[in-house]
């Protein structure tokens, strides 16, 4: 039998809202010398769990390997400001791009605030393309911030030789969308 890759995030305005209510227990990151709360990484299944701190037993990658899944609950504060599901489908329209151009609004955008200079390079123009600049600013990618995009779209998500990690596909594009609404609630609030 092979195994299953699952993984799942979901995104939050409040994770400790949603999770005061679901009986689970908290992940687990094994590391050198000592082991640690997963930061978002939870179990719904009933797996061996430390009964004072509601923690994981086992560490997340060889849960992983014996059954269990971990759901990665994210809080995503920019959900703060959506109003209800239709906002959200409104907010998910396609943005002015050429927001992307101006450093105080990539300084003011979910994970690519630090990376101007390469969204100002590259200048995506789809969520597509959104999602491979995000891509690229994982550590084994990193050598295709100076290639040309047939280059970056041929490359992007094929996975490293040396195993380090590789942003995937489904999560940069889920990244992008989420850029995506903050691009259109910036642009909600200045025309109030």
């Amino acid at each position: 039998m092979s195994k299953i890759d699952f993984d799942v995030d979901i995104d939050f305005a409040d994770r400790d809202l949603v999770l005061s209510g679901l009986q689970h227990a908290a992940g687990t990151i094994a590391r050198i010398h000592k082991t640690e709360k997963h930061n978002t990484g939870v179990y719904f299944q009933d797996i061996p769990k430390d009964p004072f701190t509601n923690q994981a037993n086992i560490d997340y990658k060889t849960a992983q390997d014996i059954g269990y899944f971990k759901v990665d609950m994210l809080n995503v504060s920019l959900y703060e400001e959506v109003q209800d599901e239709a906002h959200l489908v409104h907010l998910m329209k396609e943005p002015d791009w050429t927001l992307l151009e101006s450093r105080g609004i990539v300084e003011e955008l979910f994970h690519i605030n630090s990376y101007f200079n390469l969204v100002n390079k590259l200048r995506p123009k789809s969520v597509e393309e959104l999602a491979m600049v995000l891509a690229l600013i994982r550590p084994s990618k990193k050598y295709l911030w100076d290639e040309p995009w047939d280059k970056i779209k041929r490359e992007v998500w094929l996975k490293a030789g040396d195993g380090s990690y590789v942003f995937k596909r489904g999560h940069a594009i889920s990244y992008a969308m989420a850029i995506v609404v903050q691009l259109n609630l910036l642009t909600e609030q200045a025309s109030k």
